[in-house]
């Protein structure tokens, strides 16, 4: 099994720690988000890899090479322009070769998780993880009679799911792939029309999205909590 890592986006949203390192080189408890994703990937028996780099992509291939350190092979797929998240992949078509049947795992370059990524390759069509909601906000609790009963603090919705940012993809997604666009307004719904996206549920599972600074503080606790290595 493969898998593409998309790490080539701006990470605005954290500057100013993205105006000279790209997103996913941003550390969390001393090691860059993408030194953990290949770990994890790893860790569930994916050593072949292809990182979709732009923006200060010389810092991302210079940390990373050929993987060999990490005990994995990379090879890297290279946006001369901002291509969004479908383009991005779509950019990465040829170093894919060799997939065959088995598809091939795809995330998003700023999620950090422990998900079991194989258990998307349960179903025949595409398939993208999915997350209990969390709140952003503290929720308060009210009886009958709207007297206040107690307070959570962000609590998970576990009724409500959120894509997680990653997926498993046979090769008939580069059908629906645009050469310049995001995968989320693009090629999933045309998948979904096409009934060939399932979602998987992971309940119990470690999963932060680093889109602020708070992001990192949060996900620094939460794997320190968990003893993700």
């Amino acid at each position: 099994m493969k898998a593409v890592i998309l790490a080539g986006g701006y990470g605005k949203r954290l500057r100013p720690l993205t105006d000279e390192r790209p997103k996913p080189m941003i550390e969390v408890l001393n090691r860059p988000i993408i030194e953990w994703q290949i770990r994890w990937f790893k860790k569930h028996g994916t050593k072949e890899m292809v990182i979709c780099v732009g923006y200060l992509k010389e810092q991302i291939i210079d940390y990373i090479g050929s993987g060999s350190r990490f005990g994995v092979k990379v090879g890297y797929a290279v946006e001369e322009e901002p291509l969004g998240t479908g383009g991005a992949l779509k950019n990465a078509e040829s170093l894919l070769g060799g997939v065959g049947e088995d598809g091939f795992f795809m995330v998003n370059g700023d999620i950090l998780t422990d998900l079991d990524p194989n258990k998307l390759c349960d179903t025949k069509t595409a398939s993208l993880a999915l997350v209990p909601l969390r709140s952003p906000f503290g929720v308060v609790e009210v009886d009958g009679h709207f007297n206040v009963t107690g307070f959570l603090e962000k609590p998970v919705i576990k009724d409500k799911w959120i894509n997680a940012g990653v997926y498993h993809f046979t090769t008939d997604v580069f059908r629906h792939l645009p050469e310049i666009g995001n995968i989320e307004i693009t090629a999933l719904p045309d998948l979904v029309k096409s009934n060939k996206l399932q979602g998987i549920r992971y309940e119990n599972s470690f999963w932060r999205s680093i889109d602020s600074h708070k992001d990192i503080e949060d996900a620094t606790k939460e794997i320190q909590s968990a003893a993700i290595e």
